[in-house]
């Protein structure tokens, strides 16, 4: 018996089951597909305290995934949200800071201090400085590769996909500091060209918007997130995490 539990433990222990979530909006009401209100992502919050789950950095998950660092406790939860919307600044911050979650923020640096409905460079800086927020990379100007790629020559596209994935990295870096190294996929949308142009340009992992948990089995360079809406909300929500537990419980047996 003891050596059927010695050949059994290592694999079960090695089993990787975790939801990274993807937000992109907050506000005091619901004014866009993408938004979800406030008192909606605290509660989700509050739902994860309750049952016991730890929002963990995704970097220490993709340091598990990809690296074979340790790995993550028993019951982890990502929280992303990508784009630089300024409701991050204005909505997200305080409940960060109130519940002390870090926060992997996926932004393009072209709307940054440009766009309207986007963050300034000194907004993303005071966010950096709570030391709950990582900000990466979501492209130059989050552009629909696949529509690029069936317009540019092939030429023009592979230029355009450079520039979308370096220029992106090189500007961040500039501003932020940090190691930008992370990638999340405009759309959720890429092809295995793609993944190899990113591996090219120093990402060591890439996110898409497929719903199921990250685990250990799923390609670096296409990790896996739940998109989190307005209609993602109460029984919705609790699914995502009742699933991550059935998954879990399965590869265990």
């Amino acid at each position: 018996m003891a050596a059927l539990i010695s050949t059994v433990m290592p694999v079960t222990a090695l089993a990787v089951d975790v939801p990274i979530l993807i937000y992109h909006r907050f506000g005091p009401r619901v004014s866009s597909s993408m938004m979800v209100t406030t008192q909606m992502f605290e509660s989700q919050l509050l739902e994860l305290e309750q049952g016991g789950y730890h929002v963990i950095p995704l970097r220490e998950l993709v340091n598990h995934l990809v690296a074979h660092g340790p790995p993550p406790p028993p019951h982890s939860v990502v929280v992303t949200v990508d784009d630089g919307h300024r409701s991050v600044y204005t909505e997200l911050l305080p409940i960060a800071l109130r519940h002390r979650i870090p926060i992997t923020l996926f932004v393009y640096p072209s709307a940054i201090s440009n766009a309207p409905y986007a963050m300034t460079w000194q907004q993303l800086s005071v966010l950096q400085a709570t030391g709950l927020f990582d900000i990466q990379s979501h492209t130059y100007w989050h552009p629909n590769f696949m529509r690029e790629k069936r317009r540019l020559s092939s030429d023009a596209y592979r230029r355009f996909v450079d520039t979308q994935l370096v220029k992106s990295r090189q500007i961040l870096e500039a501003h932020m500091g940090g190691q930008v190294n992370l990638l999340a996929w405009p759309f959720g949308l890429h092809d295995r060209e793609l993944e190899d142009s990113a591996r090219e340009a120093g990402y060591v992992a890439a996110f898409t918007m497929e719903p199921k948990p990250a685990g250990s089995s799923d390609n670096p360079m296409a990790l896996p997130r739940y998109l989190i809406t307005s209609a993602v909300s109460g029984r919705a929500f609790s699914a995502i995490l009742e699933r991550r537990q059935t998954t879990k419980k399965s590869s265990d047996e």
